[in-house]
């Protein structure tokens, strides 16, 4: 955050630069309010340019074993500018570096997942994925495993079977082992 705000600083003094070499280059005949104003855009243009930029400077940062199945988009009225082009605010991730199936059941899938907000920590968490019956169960603390490996007392949400979550966490690639593998 605090390198954003030092390159919206350099962008204002950028823009207050480039003024006063055209005023110079003008003979001083441009208003007394074009420096103040080009500082203005400078800025104003530097923190567009980082709000939309942000999630996928994100996502480029982020390992091939790592997918965004979901980015959702935020149109605000103190933004008018997202009425045109919707600005990305959070992301969700499928971790498939972490997938495992499970030994007993291979419709079973345990793998991580990311989400991602603008100005806010990353948080992860272990989610298992039942890819016969298209249903996710996010493991807490609590949830405990039962010897096959099941998730006991979860609460399963159901998921469409051509869900992007889905598909990515049960497709996911050749990374994943074994649930129950030493």
């Amino acid at each position: 955050m605090l390198l954003e705000f030092l390159a919206v600083i350099v962008a204002g003094f950028g823009g207050g630069g480039t003024a006063m070499i055209v005023n110079r280059f003008s003979g001083r005949r441009l208003p007394e309010a074009f420096t103040p104003f080009s500082v203005a855009a400078g800025m104003l243009a530097m923190v567009v340019y980082l709000e939309y930029s942000w999630a996928d400077r994100f996502e480029a940062g982020l390992p091939d074993e790592v997918v965004i199945v979901s980015k959702n988009q935020q149109q605000s009225w103190f933004r008018p500018w997202t009425y045109v082009v919707p600005l990305t605010n959070r992301m969700i991730a499928v971790d498939n570096r972490i997938r495992q199936r499970n030994r007993d059941n291979p419709d079973l899938v345990l793998t991580g997942v990311i989400l991602q907000e603008r100005w806010a920590l990353t948080m992860g968490f272990k989610s298992m994925f039942d890819c016969a019956n298209a249903r996710r169960a996010d493991l807490t603390e609590g949830t405990r495993l039962d010897e096959g490996g099941i998730p006991v007392s979860a609460e399963w949400y159901s998921l469409a079977p051509d869900d992007r979550f889905l598909t990515i966490a049960c497709g996911g690639g050749a990374h994943g082992g074994v649930v129950g593998e030493s």
